[in-house]
């Protein structure tokens, strides 16, 4: 079954309003002539962003996604500082990056708590993207597939059978996000195809449609290599999304 790309930029803590409206604006110049019906776009900037680069995407008719890097479980309550999906799909949000192993690392996310997310954004009318990933050690030591398949597992546990099939999943080696090391291709395309394994053990045939992001270190230099595994679906990208004429090319990786 063919699964249309998506590439994401996560621009993570970075930006003001301003800067967030003229990146956008220079990477929508960058991809006049792109054919987003072959690779989709996302863009997920920080949640003071969201609503100047909404507007920005509405008055100028772009075709980007709009994305938020995180989200509550709870649609609301008494969570100080936190961010309800229900606020962002007034925003007309599509995508919400939920289980970063930033996320996970910094702020002790569990997969049970990464589950909760993703059935809440689903609620709400929004596409989680799910992030999963082992640590160097984790790696080293012959764990990987290990780890990563009780991250599928656990953080996919709350949802129904349609949704498997719509997830999207991101798998980021820990040990190469913001580092410049950049799994191999065969090593990526292993836990790819390993994920998708995963997720048809837990429902057939969702495993032909869940589409499954690679992301850690992804540059122009790689993007098109990595892009032609059987098992990658797209990028999430993080410091490479930050400027627009190199994500452009990540996300014309065919064109590379």
């Amino acid at each position: 079954m063919s699964r249309i790309p998506l590439i994401s930029g996560n621009w993570k803590m970075n930006l003001n309003h301003f800067e967030a409206i003229q990146l956008v604006q220079k990477l929508s110049y960058e991809l006049r002539n792109h054919d987003y019906d072959r690779v989709e776009v996302s863009v997920h900037p920080p949640f003071t962003n969201i609503r100047s680069i909404q507007t920005v995407i509405d008055a100028d008719r772009m075709k980007f996604r709009l994305g938020a890097q995180n989200c509550h479980a709870e649609t609301s309550g008494a969570f100080t500082g936190d961010i309800s999906p229900a606020m962002l799909q007034k925003l007309d949000v599509d995508l919400v990056i939920v289980g970063h192993s930033e996320r996970r690392a910094l702020s002790g996310e569990t997969n049970e708590l990464v589950a909760a997310k993703a059935r809440s954004v689903f609620a709400h009318g929004m596409t989680p993207i799910v992030c999963v990933g082992e640590t160097i050690e984790q790696r080293e030591s012959g764990e990987a597939e290990v780890i990563v398949e009780g991250q599928v597992r656990g953080s996919l546990a709350a949802l129904s059978k349609d949704q498997l099939s719509e997830v999207v999943i991101a798998y980021e080696p820990v040990w190469a996000i913001g580092t410049g090391q950049t799994a191999s291709t065969d090593d990526a395309q292993a836990m790819c195809s390993h994920i998708r394994s995963v997720v048809a053990d837990i429902h057939r045939p969702a495993e032909t449609k869940v589409r499954i992001q690679y992301g850690g270190s992804v540059n122009v230099a790689n993007a098109r290599e990595l892009m032609a595994m059987e098992d990658i679906d797209g990028a999430l990208v993080g410091g490479a999304s930050l400027e627009a004429a190199s994500f452009a090319r990540i996300v014309s990786f065919q064109e590379v």
